[in-house]
């Protein structure tokens, strides 16, 4: 495929310091190490790196022309374009490059502090059970139809979102949800894209601090972006910062959910689900539309999830019976994911990471009055060690029992991570046991499973592996369930006993 500049160019305001836009263009980059001859290499200021840097590597490749915000010492051969927002020019030019993709598709963006995960996944699981083709992109992977890619980041680059647009129009698909991180909104990654839905879940302080958000008023003004950029805008109705989320909203038509009587949609009747191992919760939806809700996901967020993928799955003139039979086998990888294991007590696994997250998990499944709690987790290495204090003292507090293990210890010795996790736990007087290798920890948390406890692994959720001393091993905790009970089925098969090492119980 190959393109005249000037036709890439539409939309932008320009200046041409050197060179031609009349020139034709083999390929775009953004990463120097990928581009080529005949390429546009567009120059990206980045938190590590800046793309300005070099451009006199990208000349010397054969680049053909190349984008900039600032100044760069390159030959006369290549042609050099100056724009305000190099960021802002790429997700123009990629929406050029491959042809206005999201216009032949309808586009579903979501955005909000928790849920886009979740509410991604349900949207398009209700709209491929009605016989609908949506793709997605998110936190977990994208899936495009031609391939699926585990993510990088929620929200990809912007010449990487068109692509995967691209792919999903060849493959025939004719929606994609997407999540629609404040990162991106920030940083144009979504420029050039009008969405048909924009999704705002809820917001709460987060991703403040250096690299990301100044502070919340600045968090709050790129999250809302996304209800500048969208025709229908589906917004909760119960978040505290509601009218704060819609000021300045130019929708077409705005839509509300939750419990409030004045949303579009609300929720009543909600009750909790325990049965055979399993944690649930059911609701009676009113408003655009009338039926009742069952998910085999925990919480009261999930009624907020469910609800804001019934508001967009309701325009798509989705059957009642078909949106209630998906949301009862909707799940998603590494979100409050129940694992088989026993009907006696119930197994999950989640992604939370740090001490907000893990603290709402735990008051989630706390309102499932177990017999136990019991919380695995570790924390990662390399990474700011106030987080291991602060999921030690969280822990600690909510759980009956504290499993401390290894997660992705990185360059640091395990021993030492677990260190500061003990640290903050015996701020409390919670009950803990360190078991150093992740896979020991989980099969003593599952042979010491007792009948009404709930046991959560926190802090992997979707990941397959672990990082040790900078290399990636596979570990699924899927695959480490199976794998452990098929292992005591064997030993008992033949007459065994199943044993584990023994460790001591510690209080704070």
């Amino acid at each position: 495929m190959a393109k005249q500049l000037a036709e890439l160019l539409k939309g932008l305001t320009y200046e041409t310091v050197q060179g031609s836009t009349d020139i034709e263009i083999r390929g775009i980059a953004y990463d120097s190490r990928k581009a080529e001859e005949d390429f546009l290499f567009v120059c990206i200021k980045g938190a590590v790196s800046d793309g300005h840097a070099y451009a006199a590597d990208v000349a010397a490749k054969g680049a053909a022309a190349i984008i900039v915000e600032e100044d760069v010492q390159v030959p006369d051969t290549v042609t050099v374009i100056r724009v305000q927002n190099t960021r802002y020019a790429l997700a123009l030019i990629s929406v050029e490059w491959f042809d206005h993709p999201a216009d032949k598709l309808t586009t579903i963006g979501i955005t909000g502090t928790k849920g886009k995960t979740t509410t991604s996944y349900m949207i398009q699981s209700i709209l491929n059970a009605a016989g609908h083709r949506c793709g997605l992109i998110g936190t977990i992977e994208s899936i495009t139809g031609k391939r699926t890619i585990p993510s990088e980041n929620t929200t990809p680059e912007s010449y990487l979102i068109q692509e995967y647009f691209a792919e999903m129009v060849e493959s025939g698909f004719d929606s994609v949800v997407m999540e629609v991180s404040s990162q991106a909104l920030m940083l144009d990654r979504v420029a050039g894209i009008y969405f048909d839905f924009g999704i705002f879940t809820n917001i709460a302080p987060d991703h403040i601090g250096p690299n990301e958000h100044a502070s919340f008023e600045d968090y709050m003004a790129c999250k809302k972006k996304l209800l500048r950029q969208c025709r229908i805008g589906i917004v909760n109705r119960d978040d505290q910062h509601f009218d704060q989320i819609i000021e300045g909203n130019t929708c077409e038509k705005l839509e509300t959910y939750g419990f409030d009587s004045k949303a579009s949609l609300r929720a009543s009747n909600a009750m909790m689900l325990s049965k055979r191992g399993r944690l649930g919760i059911r609701y009676d939806a009113h408003g655009i539309v009338n039926i009742p809700v069952e998910i085999d996901i925990p919480g009261k967020f999930s009624i907020y999830n469910s609800l804001a993928a019934i508001a967009v799955c309701h325009h798509f003139n989705v059957t009642p019976e078909e949106i209630m039979d998906a949301l009862t086998h909707a799940k998603v990888k590494g979100r409050v994911e129940m694992v088989s294991v026993s009907d006696n007590f119930t197994v999950m696994i989640d992604y939370a990471h740090n001490a907000m997250a893990l603290e709402s998990l735990l008051s989630t499944l706390r309102e499932y009055h177990p017999a136990r709690l019991i919380c695995l987790f570790g924390c990662g290495g390399n990474r700011d060690p106030e987080r291991r204090f602060t999921m030690g003292e969280v822990s600690g507090k909510m759980a009956d029992l504290t499993i401390i293990t290894s997660d992705n210890p990185r360059n640091e010795e395990p021993q030492a991570i677990i260190d500061d996790i003990v640290t903050g736990i015996q701020k409390t007087d919670g009950k803990y046991v360190t078991i150093i290798d992740r896979r020991e920890a989980i099969a003593w948390a599952i042979h010491h499973g007792e009948p009404g406890d709930i046991i959560v692994l926190a802090g992997k959720g979707h990941e397959d592996y672990q990082i040790i001393k900078g290399k990636k091993y596979p570990m699924d905790e899927r695959v480490i369930i199976r794998e452990i009970l098929e292992k005591d089925a064997q030993t008992l098969k033949a007459g065994g006993e199943i044993r584990d090492w023994e460790y001591t119980i510690h209080q704070g």
